[in-house]
């Protein structure tokens, strides 16, 4: 892929997100709406692999004047997509959650933070549960943003309650963004590498 081709792709994921980020956000930011966030100090926190989560992440910063931070577990995940998917199905499975590489220092000055993740066989990633549990966000407002690559938003839902005990969670924004699993299976089907 060309570095233009690859900037188009990112301009398209950006319109795309942009949209309905910009509507609801100025929806919440009426004057007498108490879910107004000119108020309080939001954060945005995302995990990424391929990068479609941070290019939405980045949008929301950008467009609410808000802190990014990256979510990265202490050990980073294989570069190879394939190892990946086992390394976070295993995980999955077995309920780990990877130490961080760092935390949010001061997440109690913040009133929002928007959450953005991929679904990883069909829940939230493990790093996810991890941030969760090392950051309290009872009082907070949780605004989930979710990539996935077909298959929905999965038991997500579900994890963020369990995870987020006191925070008000609130209906996600999800989009597909399942470049990096379209591609892979074009290039093994033009190899004729069937699928495992």
């Amino acid at each position: 892929m060309t570095p233009t081709s690859d900037l188009s792709r990112r301009a398209v994921l950006t319109a795309l997100t942009i949209l309905p980020l910009v509507a609801s956000t100025s929806a919440c930011a009426q004057p007498g709406n108490s879910r107004s966030l000119a108020n309080g100090k939001v954060l945005v926190a995302y995990f990424t692999r391929s990068g479609n989560t941070r290019v939405i992440a980045g949008t929301i910063a950008r467009t609410l004047g808000a802190t990014l931070f990256e979510i990265r577990p202490a050990r980073a995940y294989p570069d190879d997509y394939e190892e990946t998917v086992a390394q976070a199905r295993q995980e999955r499975d077995s309920g780990f959650e990877p130490a961080l590489a760092e935390t949010v220092t001061n997440v109690a000055t913040y009133d929002t933070v928007f959450l953005g993740f991929p679904i990883w066989g069909e829940t939230a990633p493990p790093v996810i549960r991890s941030f969760l549990r090392a950051h309290d966000l009872q009082g907070k407002t949780l605004r989930p943003f979710i990539t996935h690559g077909g298959y929905g938003t999965g038991n997500s839902s579900a994890v963020l309650a369990s995870h987020a005990p006191g925070a008000r969670v609130e209906d996600p924004f999800v989009m597909e963004a399942d470049q990096e699993r379209r591609t892979l299976t074009q290039v093994n089907s033009w190899l004729g590498v069937k699928p495992s």
